[in-house]
């Protein structure tokens, strides 16, 4: 026969503990860590395809200024040209680009100047913080 005490006996109070108080906090903050460090990670892969697309964009915009050039004999004097036909270029073909296209992957218009530096015109894409300069995905994209 078994000893009815061992049997009836609740566990040690040892077997019984759960977490204390500082225990779940250290869990919380470090899976608070986790998530900045994914989040910080997925948030700055965007701005870095935005950056990229920024590069493609403004290749496609110079093709569509040549394009225009090609069927009116001139540059367009705005970017707005290339969306609507202006009164003074016979030969006009377009649109050769949507309203939405004259913006950056920002927001921000993309700079059109004629003539340009370095060409018969500029195009510039100012990056995230639409100023001039930057570094990273603050770095101004230029058509060369």
């Amino acid at each position: 026969m078994r000893n009815r005490r061992s049997i009836t006996r609740s566990p040690s109070a040892s077997a019984q503990r759960g977490m204390s108080l500082i225990e779940i906090i250290i869990v919380i903050v470090l899976i608070g860590a986790v998530l900045t460090f994914v989040g910080s990670r997925v948030l700055g892969g965007a701005d870095r395809a935005k950056a990229n697309l920024a590069k493609s964009q403004v290749t496609t915009m110079a093709q569509k200024v040549e394009a225009f050039q090609m069927d009116t004999g001139r540059l367009p004097t705005t970017l707005d040209e290339l969306v609507t036909a202006p009164g003074d270029a016979p030969g006009w073909l377009g649109p050769y680009a949507k309203a939405q296209e004259l913006k950056d992957p920002w927001g921000h218009d993309i700079e059109y100047r004629t003539p340009g530096e370095s060409g018969p015109f500029d195009l510039v894409i100012l990056g995230k913080d639409g100023k001039v300069g930057g570094t990273s995905v603050d770095a101004d994209v230029r058509y060369e």
